[in-house]
């Protein structure tokens, strides 16, 4: 920026530094003509434009995305042709320049992720610092349930809960022991009993094929 100064009966120009290195060296053109990246003397004018700029300026293109990247030398190179070049005519299209982001990883190699997130890992390759192992709790036994459940006969019938004018009964009917008094005794005998043979599974026929008439 420049500020005017008046002194010693004439003016005077006072220059102010601006600082760009927090500003990118790259710019990115995007929605570029096709025949851009097949023909050659077009792709010639369109790196003219910005070898005025900085003569040394190198160019990256991207087909598949219709965008070029134009490497220059310093930002402030870079901040001029944006401030010349953007939403300018070229082969007919508005021509869209923008700063290209640079991200910092920091280091060229993949760290490990840190030890307190690897417990998201399943299974995780070590456990936290201080990290132990929960002991499973003593099951709690219902002896009230038991004691009901002790008191079902077969064939009897027990309502749980008495209908009222909003809501039903519910009931629960103890199934009948088809077996004989003679199941009590021990497994031996049991098992040289005949099983009974399973019912067999009756698949439902096929109906016949009537065919189609034919006018």
């Amino acid at each position: 920026m420049q500020h005017p100064e008046n002194g010693g009966g004439g003016e005077e120009e006072a220059t102010v530094d601006v600082q760009f290195t927090d500003l990118p060296n790259a710019l990115i053109a995007c929605k570029v003509p096709e025949d851009l990246f097949n023909e050659g003397r077009l792709k010639a004018s369109f790196e003219e434009l910005f070898r005025s700029f900085d003569p040394e300026v190198q160019f990256q293109y991207f087909k598949s995305f219709r965008r070029v990247r134009i490497s220059f030398s310093d930002a402030l190179a870079a901040a001029e042709a944006r401030l010349r070049l953007h939403k300018t005519d070229f082969n007919g299209k508005e021509m869209r320049l923008y700063f290209a982001q640079s991200v910092h990883i920091g280091s060229p190699r993949l760290e490990p992720p840190k030890p307190e997130k690897q417990f998201l890992i399943s299974p995780p390759a070590s456990p936290p610092v201080g990290w132990e192992q929960s002991q499973d709790a003593t099951p709690v036994i219902n002896y009230d349930l038991l004691c009901a459940i002790s008191k079902l006969g077969p064939g009897e019938k027990y309502e749980l809960h008495t209908a009222t004018p909003t809501t039903p009964s519910v009931v629960v009917h103890v199934c009948e022991d088809d077996q004989d008094d003679s199941s009590a005794q021990d497994d031996s005998d049991q098992d040289d009993k005949p099983r009974p043979p399973r019912p067999k599974i009756i698949q439902t026929r096929r109906p016949d094929y009537t065919p189609g008439v034919k006018q």
